[in-house]
């Protein structure tokens, strides 16, 4: 693999790297030395791009603090130290939903924080994210919460309260706001996507995810993955010496911004390394069977159209003639959708099953990152995945089939895949 820097500059003078990467014969792969990776003047969404950049970064700190308390927690639980905040609650259990899905302080922290700075900044826009505060409320929790969000931020004007708290995550519960059949603009937040993985310990990966949509359409986006660990693998040596500071797991943040392109950079910079953007583009496979796979932790790979012409393998030094990869990506959709944008996966596909409400704030900001990063995304008929099919609460959608995530040049080849399968067992 040849992979040629050639230094630019922007117009404001920024300094960037540009990496010539022939392994594809695609876009060349851009580092840049910046608040945001491009113009202020590019971008219409900028201020709003630029203020969910910096709330979902606190965040991601607030993820970890509590995280991090978690495992005070289960360390001290039998000795004589207490430990004040615990990632659940007193004895450490996970709360469960009436969907039997697990929310945690975190979850509920992570929603507080971003409704209250974007109300703050953005007080039209309003917010459609996944908690209400009717949990805290009946098992008073609402000081946990605070405390949460207390240890990670200095408040700059008076301090927050928990009546506060409880307000902040109202302003994105399913009851504040009605849209109607209209074009609506409004902010999506999954405050922790893959609960699950966050109470893991290891390697199980959660995204803290939020767009923005204008008129229907999405035209900005960052997810936040805290424990995200880049892959070195395909680095060349010249690129693996420049990060030779960088090769413990600092997490990840990807943004994107229409008609901008997709960019990453490490969520947690050592202070003596520089904050760099590097651009994002799709993997350039082009074989179903050299394509990288995930699917959902709840589903099988026999479950999914595609079984009928492909076997799975989780070995990658064993893929067979008739295989296909399937790579092990833990809880939360946003995860699989941010593998897909970076290009370490080639497709996430997943099926609609009965009874199973697919949440926008699940899909919304992956769509658009793997869209801005050259990617495609649509329901198993080949339709787009369309935002206000809930019309009166933007919170649900409904992928006819399910919801295929691609490199695009893969795209076509799946859906004729799915669509044969389909008519061959009518």
């Amino acid at each position: 693999m040849d992979m040629v820097p050639v230094v630019v500059r922007s117009a404001s003078h920024v300094s960037a790297y540009r990496y010539l990467d022939h392994r594809h014969g695609t876009s060349p792969r851009f580092q840049v030395r910046a608040k945001l990776p491009f113009e202020q003047q590019d971008a219409k969404y900028y201020q709003h791009l630029e203020a969910a950049v910096h709330v979902v970064q606190r965040a991601c700190r607030l993820c970890l603090h509590v995280y991090i308390n978690y495992i005070l927690f289960l360390s001290f639980r039998h000795s004589k130290y207490h430990v004040k905040s615990s990632l659940f609650s007193t004895d450490a259990n996970v709360h469960q939903k009436n969907d039997q899905t697990p929310v945690t302080v975190a979850d509920f922290g992570v929603q507080a924080l971003i409704s209250f700075e974007l109300n703050k900044l953005f007080p039209s826009i309003p917010l459609v994210a996944e908690e209400d505060s009717a949990y805290l409320r009946s098992r008073n929790l609402a000081g946990s919460v605070l405390d949460a969000i207390t240890a990670i931020d200095s408040p700059t004007s008076k301090p927050l309260t928990q009546d506060d708290v409880l307000e902040a995550i109202d302003r994105g519960g399913k009851d504040a706001f009605l849209f109607g059949s209209e074009p609506a603009t409004y902010w999506v937040l999954d405050p922790i996507d893959g609960t699950r993985g966050f109470v893991k310990a290891g390697k199980a990966l959660y995204v803290v995810g939020l767009a923005l949509v204008v008129e229907g359409e999405i035209v900005a986006g960052v997810m936040g993955c805290p424990n995200w660990q880049e892959d070195f693998s395909k680095k060349s040596p010249t690129e693996l010496e420049e990060v030779a500071d960088m090769l413990s797991p600092s997490g990840t943040i990807m943004i994107a911004h229409i008609g901008c392109g997709t960019w990453t950079k490490r969520l947690n910079s050592m202070p003596k390394l520089p904050s760099v953007w590097t651009r994002c583009f799709v993997d350039g496979s082009n074989l179903v069977q050299k394509a990288h796979f995930c699917i959902p932790d709840s589903q099988t790979w026999e479950s999914l159209p595609l079984s009928s012409s492909f076997n799975a393998t989780n070995n990658v030094d064993d893929v067979g003639d008739n295989q296909v990869l399937l790579l092990a990506a833990c809880c939360g959709s946003l995860c699989k959708y941010l593998m897909v944008a970076s290009g370490r996966a080639s497709v996430f596909i997943l099926r609609a099953k009965e009874k199973t409400i697919i949440k926008a704030w699940d899909h919304a900001v992956g769509m658009i990152c793997v869209h801005e990063a050259g990617g495609k995304i649509t329901d198993w008929s080949g339709s787009e995945i369309d935002l206000a099919a809930d019309q009166a609460g933007r919170r649900v959608i409904f992928p006819f089939g399910g919801v295929l995530v691609t490199n695009g040049c893969l795209h076509h080849q799946i859906l004729e895949i799915i669509s044969h399968s389909t008519t061959s067992s009518l």
